[in-house]
C-alpha cells in the first residue's frame, strides 16, 4: 500500500481536484455515449445501409485498432511545451465532428464507392484526432486522481457510464426500429447525427471545467523536456514494458479477430432488432457495472496483472460459448455480450493502469503510445485475416466439411485460443516482474 504525505492529501481533496475527477468522469460517459453510436450493431446498420459487405464491414468497424498507430505520434507531441488542456480540447472536438459526419454520408449524392471510401476516411480521421491525444488525455485525466485509488476510480467512473447508458442505447435502438419501420432509416441516421452534435458541445464543457495539468506525482514539471533516448531507454528499453507490449498485441489481435464482425451476424444472420440487441447490451452493460467496482478493488489490491488476467479468463469463456452461437441458438451469443462486457471491466481498466506498475510515471503517456501504437497495428492486420476468414467461408455458403458453419464461429475458435496464450503469459511471466508503486 503507497503512503501518502497530507500535503498530497489536501491536494486531491482541494475543490479544483474535485471538480476536475467529476468533469472526468462526466465527459468519459459523454464520450462512452458517442461511442456507442459508432460502433457494433448501429455502425453495422449504417453500413449495410449503403449496400458494404459482412467482411468489409468487420473490417471498417476494426479501423479503430489502425487508428492507434497514430499514438506514436503523440510521443513528438508530448516532448513539445504544449498546452495540454487545449489540445486535447482542439482534437477531441474535431474527432467528434468526423464521427457525427459519419452519418451525413448517406444523404451525399455519391455512388457506393465514393460513400465506402468517405466512411472510411471519416473513421480514421475521427479516431486519428481522438487517439494523437489520449495517451496525454488519460494521464491529465488521473493526475487528479490518488494513487492507490486509480483502479477504484475507474470502476466508479465506468459504472456511470454503464447506468446511464443503458438508458441512451434503449432510447436510441427504439427510436431507430421506429424509424425503419415506416422505411426511413435515413430518418434515424439524421437524429444520430443530431445526438452526436449535442453530445460534441457537452464534452467541449466538460474538459473546459476540467483543471490543468501541472504537476506529476513528485511535484516535478510534467512539461520539463526529454530526450528522445531517454524516452526510448524508460519505455522500450524497458524488459518489464516489452512484456506488456506482447501482452497488448496478443490481446488486440484476439479481440479484433472476432469483435469488429459481430454486429454484422447479429443484424444480417441471426436476424436480431436493434431494439432486442440495445436490451441485450443494457443487462450486459448492467452486470459490467456490477462486477466493475470489485474489478477495481481487485486490481488495487493484488495487481493490475492479475486483475487483468482474471478478466482475459472471462473474456475467454465467452469466445468458446459464441463458437456455438447460430440462428437456433442465440441465447449463445447473448451469453457471449454479457461475458465479454464483464470482462471489459477488468480489461479497459488494468489494460491502461498495468503500465503504471512497470514504467516511470513521468514516462507513462510515452509508453502509452507506443504499446498502443504496436497493438493496434497488431489488431488491424487481425481483423484483416478476420475479414479474409469470414468472406472464405461466407463464399461456401457457410458449409465445411458438410457442416453449417458461420465465419464468426471460426473467429471465435481464433479469439479463444490467443486469450488462453494472454493467460498464461501474465500468469507466468508478467507477474513475475517487479511492480513500481507510484
Amino acid at each position: 500500500m503507497v503512503k501518502t504525505t497530507d500535503e498530497s492529501i489536501s491536494k486531491f481533496d482541494s475543490k479544483e481536484y474535485r471538480r476536475s475527477r467529476y468533469m472526468y468522469m462526466m465527459q468519459c460517459t459523454v464520450e462512452y455515449f458517442i461511442g456507442l453510436l459508432v460502433t457494433d450493431a448501429f455502425l453495422a446498420k449504417l453500413l449495410t445501409s449503403i449496400g458494404i459487405s459482412d467482411s468489409l464491414t468487420g473490417i471498417i468497424s476494426s479501423f479503430i485498432t489502425l487508428a492507434f498507430v497514430i499514438q506514436i505520434f503523440s510521443v513528438f507531441l508530448i516532448r513539445k511545451k504544449v498546452n495540454t488542456k487545449k489540445i486535447v480540447i482542439i482534437f477531441d472536438t474535431i474527432s467528434i465532428f468526423f464521427f457525427m459526419f459519419l452519418y451525413i454520408v448517406p444523404f451525399l449524392p455519391v455512388n457506393k464507392s465514393i460513400k465506402t471510401a468517405i466512411i472510411v476516411l471519416s473513421i480514421v480521421f475521427a479516431y486519428a484526432g481522438k487517439y494523437l491525444i489520449l495517451s496525454i488525455f488519460y494521464k491529465w485525466g488521473n493526475s487528479f486522481v490518488e494513487p492507490t485509488s486509480r483502479a477504484e476510480y475507474s470502476a466508479k467512473k465506468e459504472m456511470l457510464s454503464l447506468l446511464s447508458g443503458m438508458f441512451f442505447t434503449l432510447a436510441i435502438g427504439y427510436i431507430i426500429d421506429r424509424y425503419e419501420s415506416i422505411n426511413n432509416l435515413n430518418g434515424a441516421f439524421l437524429f444520430i447525427a443530431i445526438s452526436i452534435f449535442v453530445l460534441n458541445i457537452c464534452n467541449f464543457i466538460c474538459l473546459s471545467l476540467m483543471g490543468k495539468e501541472r504537476i506529476d506525482t513528485d511535484g516535478h514539471d510534467r512539461l520539463e523536456k526529454k530526450s528522445m533516448s531517454d524516452v526510448i531507454k524508460k519505455t522500450v528499453g524497458n524488459r518489464a514494458f516489452r512484456k506488456i507490449i506482447i501482452l497488448t498485441v496478443i490481446w488486440n489481435m484476439a479481440n479484433y479477430f472476432t469483435l469488429g464482425f459481430m454486429g454484422t451476424f447479429k443484424t444480417n444472420d441471426l436476424m436480431m432488432s436493434m431494439l432486442l440487441i440495445q436490451m441485450i447490451n443494457i443487462i450486459a452493460s448492467f452486470m459490467r457495472m456490477l462486477v466493475s467496482v470489485p474489478f477495481g478493488k481487485f486490481s488495487d489490491k493484488y495487481s493490475f496483472a492479475k486483475g487483468f488476467r482474471v478478466a482475459l479468463t472471462v473474456i475467454a469463456i465467452g469466445f468458446f460459448i459464441n463458437m456455438f452461437t447460430s440462428p437456433g441458438r442465440i441465447w449463445t451469443v447473448i451469453v457471449f455480450t454479457i461475458l465479454y462486457s464483464c470482462s471489459m471491466a477488468g480489461i479497459n481498466q488494468n489494460s491502461y493502469n498495468i503500465t503504471y506498475s512497470y514504467v516511470d510515471f513521468n514516462y507513462i503517456s510515452e509508453a502509452m503510445a507506443v504499446k498502443n501504437c504496436i497493438g493496434g497495428i497488431c489488431g488491424f492486420l487481425a481483423s484483416l485475416a478476420g475479414g479474409k476468414i469470414l468472406a472464405y467461408i461466407q463464399n461456401t455458403g457457410n458449409i465445411i466439411c458438410g457442416m453449417k458453419i458461420y465465419g464468426q464461429q471460426v473467429l471465435s475458435l481464433i479469439s479463444f485460443l490467443l486469450v488462453i496464450v494472454a493467460i498464461f503469459f501474465i500468469k507466468f511471466d508478467i507477474e513475475k516482474e517487479n511492480i513500481i508503486v507510484q
